[in-house]
C-alpha cells in the first residue's frame, strides 16, 4: 500500500483490514457491545459541551457598557431605574449588581457579602455539569480498556477451543477487534477532556469579569456625592 493511499484512508476515516477497507462505523460495530456505552458517552459529552458553551457565551458579555449605565442611574439617584436595567440583562453580572442595589442603605460590608453570595450562586450555575464532563473524560478510556480485556479473554477462549495449530490471521483478527474499544474510549476521553478544559477557561473569564464588576460597584458606592 502506498503512502498516498494510507493518507487518503486516514482522512476519509477508513482503515484497511485483511485486504478490505473498513469504515469507522464498521470498526465500531466490530468493537462489540462495549462500544455502546462509549458511543453514549460521546453523545452525552457533545450535548454537555454545546449546552454549556451556549450558557457561558450568554454570560460572558462585556459588562463595561452595562456598568456605565448603572453608574449614571445610581449617581442620579434613580435606584428603581438601575434595578430595572439589571432585570433587563439576563447575565450573572446583572443579577449580582441587582442584589447590591437592593441592599443600598445597608453597611458596606453587608453589600459586599450580598455580592459575594450571589456571585457564588452564579458560578455554581456556570459550572453545572462540568464535573460530569470530567467524569466522562476519565471513565471512557477505562470502559474502553475493559472492553479490550473482555474481548481478549473471549479471543483466547476461542483459540483454546480450536484443535490443531492456530491461524495467525484468526489470532490477529480477534486481537484488533478487542483493541477497538480501547481506541474508541481514548478518543472519547480526549474529546471530553479538551472540552472540559476549554469550558473551565471560559468560566474563569466570566468569574474575572464578575469580580472586576463587583469591585467597580463597591468603588461607586464609596464615591463622594
Amino acid at each position: 500500500m502506498s503512502l498516498l493511499q494510507i493518507a487518503t484512508d486516514a482522512v476519509t476515516g477508513r482503515v484497511p483490514v485483511e485486504g478490505q477497507t473498513l469504515s469507522v462505523i464498521d470498526l465500531a460495530i466490530k468493537g462489540g457491545f462495549m462500544m455502546i456505552p462509549i458511543v453514549l458517552l460521546l453523545i452525552l459529552a457533545i450535548y454537555l459541551f454545546i449546552e454549556r458553551i451556549r450558557v457561558i457565551h450568554k454570560a460572558n458579555q462585556d459588562p463595561d457598557t452595562f456598568m456605565g449605565e448603572v453608574k449614571e442611574l445610581v449617581l442620579l439617584g434613580d435606584i428603581d431605574g438601575a434595578k430595572m436595567l439589571c432585570t433587563q440583562n439576563d447575565t450573572p453580572v446583572a443579577r449580582m449588581i441587582e442584589k447590591g442595589i437592593s441592599r443600598l442603605g445597608s453597611p458596606l460590608q453587608n453589600i459586599e457579602t450580598s455580592l459575594e453570595n450571589v456571585g457564588k450562586i452564579e458560578v455554581f450555575k456556570l459550572e453545572k455539569n462540568l464535573a460530569l464532563l470530567a467524569t466522562i473524560a476519565g471513565s471512557a478510556p477505562m470502559i474502553g480498556f475493559l472492553g479490550t480485556v473482555i474481548g481478549m479473554v473471549q479471543a483466547f477462549i476461542s483459540i483454546s477451543q480450536q484443535e490443531g495449530s492456530v491461524s495467525p490471521k484468526s489470532l490477529s483478527s480477534g486481537i484488533y477487534t478487542a483493541m477497538i474499544t480501547t481506541v474508541g474510549g481514548l478518543l472519547v476521553g480526549i474529546i471530553a477532556y479538551l472540552a472540559y478544559n476549554y469550558l473551565v477557561s471560559r468560566v474563569q473569564q466570566v468569574i474575572h469579569k464578575m469580580e472586576y464588576t463587583a469591585i467597580d460597584f463597591i468603588d461607586l458606592l464609596q464615591e463622594p456625592r
